[in-house]
């Protein structure tokens, strides 16, 4: 009596491990799959039928945004935050190097152009034209004199299209060599549109750069 009542007791525990045992068996010679449960809503099933689908093609944007809620902007935050990090320090390496081949550039100048002012280094070339033997840097000496005269008016702050009409602006007191400056012009206007037709002498030359030197030295333009 006592070892009939002990198999009726093991009986279901021998068929629920032999139970367990063929599902396994089965679990490992078929294909995972992916379940819904029976117990969910309809429309917790359709979200959830949406999720594994998406799985095999890729998350949309508002499937990451309802997973990750508040953590997907902070990431996108971070990223922005990142790339911006990068574009800066692209343009930091970028002005860097511009200021290395500067200094590099500098450290090739002669002394002497460390040390003369450009408008100075001008005029010396200008006084070289000047006083070679060849008419025609006696002409591209005048020129490049009246471009300077322009740029000194334009540090006086006249304004205006033509050099006539800016120094039709200056006011003669405060203007002491305008007389030169005005006849200096008017020669350079000859030189420039009448080319090889207007006859300059050595002596007219040298006497045009001298009054284009008397105007710069009023202003402190050259030394």
């Amino acid at each position: 009596m006592q070892q009939s009542s002990f198999w009726d007791f093991l009986f279901p525990f021998v068929g629920f491990f032999s139970g367990v045992g063929e599902d396994y068996l089965k679990a490992q010679h078929e294909p995972a799959t992916f379940g819904i449960p029976n117990t969910l809503l309809p429309d917790e099933a359709s979200y959830t039928r949406s999720l594994l689908s998406e799985l095999q093609t890729g998350w949309s944007q508002d499937t990451l945004i309802s997973i990750w809620g508040p953590w997907y902007v902070v990431a996108i935050f971070f990223v922005l935050l990142f790339a911006v990090g990068v574009i800066y320090c692209m343009i930091r390496i970028s002005q860097l190097r511009h200021l290395e081949r500067v200094a590099v550039a500098k450290s090739r100048q002669s002394i002497v152009s460390e040390d003369i002012p450009r408008s100075q280094l001008r005029w010396q070339r200008i006084f070289d034209e000047i006083s070679s033997d060849d008419p025609g840097k006696w002409r591209l000496a005048i020129l490049e004199a009246d471009i300077m005269l322009n740029e000194l008016l334009d540090t006086l702050g006249y304004k205006g299209e033509t050099m006539a009409d800016k120094m039709k602006q200056i006011d003669v007191s405060m203007f002491n060599t305008i007389d030169y400056a005005w006849e200096a012009h008017k020669i350079r206007n000859m030189v420039a549109h009448e080319g090889s037709a207007f006859e300059l002498t050595e002596r007219e030359a040298r006497r045009v750069i001298r009054m284009y030197e008397r105007v710069f030295h009023e202003f402190k333009f050259i030394t």
